[in-house]
This record gives structure tokens, sequence and C-alpha cells, in this order.
């Protein structure tokens, strides 16, 4: 005696796995975090990019001037 074909019985049905379901929220989770350091790395870079070419455009800076020890004679005026 055959059963008769029905799609329950032809196809039983399964209950996902937990795993699966990990697996999957996994990669979404994944991809997002990816996704956002991404577009955070192409941020700074393009910033970084914006900020040397500021920079290229302003004069330098002149040097300062390197401050001397005081003399003894200058030390001494002071004191007294």
């Amino acid at each position: 005696m055959t059963q008769a074909i029905t799609k329950d019985t032809l196809f039983p049905p399964t209950k996902p796995n937990a795993a699966t379901k990990a697996e999957i929220t996994n990669r979404t989770a994944r991809a997002i975090i990816d996704a956002e350091a991404a577009r955070r790395d192409a941020k700074t870079e393009r910033l970084r990019q914006a900020r040397l070419e500021m920079e290229a455009g302003q004069p330098k800076p002149a040097p300062a001037k390197a401050r001397g020890r005081k003399t003894a004679a200058k030390a001494s005026r002071r004191a007294g």
C-alpha cells in the first residue's frame, strides 16, 4: 500500500536550525560593521587629503628665534 503523494509526504517540512539563524545574524552584523568601517576609512582619507591640501596652500611659519641662555652679566644685574 502506497501512500498518497502530497507536498507533506514528498517534501517533509523541516525546522530551521538555530545555528543557521545565528550564522545569518552573524553574517548580517558583520556586513553592517564592515560597511561602516569602509565608510569611516573613506571619510578619514578624504579629510586627511583636504587637510594636506589646505596646509600646502598656507605659507610656512617663520622659525621661532632660539632663546639663548642668559649671560652671567645680565643675571647679576637683575639680581642686584
